[in-house]
């Protein structure tokens, strides 16, 4: 059993995966970025005892992380209350996938943890959709190699904003509305949330098809995925730990090495 940690803009995710990738538990906190390492631990804490789930045993940490600010806190953390140095993804580690971008450094390292389990799990190429507080677009060929990104505001950023600078559209839940046509302002903005971005993702893969010059796997991650996916007309393979079956794949590629 190992602890897998990802530290997004939105959400820490922290999972326990047994030798068989399997998740066994997975559980959010808020990537608040004044948090202390001491607020970490002790949310951290409280969310094991919720759900039972202890350290005992492991037999290993890795972490990512796409917020510098968070990475020293949650690193100390995790050390402290496993007694294990975590392994952070980043330069130098062996992921099995080769990065063709004009600054792979400068990658985000979920992205990458996200097409090391595409490269281990499926045929490419590939294009893969993890919709969070961004939406990002990865684009891997039948080679491991990670030829580039498209970037999107996320769902949840838009809507924000859409609230933020109209006077007359309210927050909204996301949620599948009665009609594609709304007949309501809320029935309305989630029709465009729900079948607008169904219609972008759909446009891309046929966009990006036609520039790959051949049929992809489509796979789609993240907390708003399993949303959208359903209203799409290509098929997508939805896999909500995809992240984390790439941290569990990088661990065991340096284990013996870092």
């Amino acid at each position: 059993m190992i602890a897998v940690v990802d530290i997004g803009n939105s959400n820490i995710v922290i999972g326990l995966m047994d030798d068989d990738r399997k998740v066994r538990f997975s559980g959010r906190i808020r990537s608040d970025r004044q948090k202390t390492k001491e607020e970490f631990m002790i949310e951290l804490k409280t969310l094991m005892d919720i759900y039972g789930i202890s350290f005992e045993g492991i037999q290993g940490v890795i972490l990512s992380s796409v917020v510098p600010v968070l990475t020293d806190v949650v690193f100390s953390g995790m050390k402290q209350m496993t007694g294990m140095t975590p392994y952070v993804v980043g330069q130098g580690m062996k992921t099995g996938i080769r990065i063709a971008t004009d600054h792979p450094a400068s990658l985000g390292a979920d992205l990458v943890v996200d097409a090391v389990a595409a490269v281990e799990e499926y045929e490419g190429p590939f294009i893969i959709f993890d919709m969070g507080t961004a939406t990002t677009c990865s684009v891997v060929d039948e080679k491991r190699t990670y030829l580039g990104t498209l970037i999107i505001p996320g769902i949840k950023i838009s809507q924000d904003a859409l609230t933020e600078r109209t006077a007359q559209l309210p927050y909204i839940r996301f949620e599948k509305p009665k009609h594609i046509i709304g007949k309501n302002t809320i029935e309305s903005m989630q029709s465009g949330v729900l079948y607008g971005n169904a219609a972008m993702i759909d446009g891309l893969i046929d966009t990006l098809e036609k520039e790959i010059g051949r049929k992809v796997t489509v796979l789609a991650t993240g907390g708003i995925a399993g949303l959208i996916v359903p209203y799409c007309r290509h098929k997508i393979v939805y896999e909500p730990d995809l992240l984390l079956k790439g941290l569990w794949y990088i661990f065991h590629k340096n284990a013996k090495e870092v």
